[in-house]
């Protein structure tokens, strides 16, 4: 398995609701809105590193009200 951080950058005022559309997205574990340059964190798991890109790319960044993604990858689990 390859588990990731995403760090999320939002709409303005939309950080409570992307943080819980990207909760409900499968494969996402875990999604919380936060203060800093980032709006949410969310965690993310894959079984490959292809699947994991596919879940970000046309899953969480397809999001109403996200602006911006990076993704982390956590090296050792």
């Amino acid at each position: 398995m390859v588990q990731a951080y995403i760090l999320i950058q939002a709409d303005l005022g939309k950080a409570t609701e992307v943080a819980v559309a990207v909760r409900a997205i499968p494969g996402v574990l875990s999604s919380e809105d936060v203060t800093g340059p980032y709006d949410v964190i969310a965690r993310a798991e894959a079984e490959t590193l292809d699947e994991l890109g596919s879940l970000v790319i046309a899953k969480i960044q397809e999001a109403p009200g996200i602006m911006r993604t990076l993704t982390c990858t956590v090296v050792h689990p």
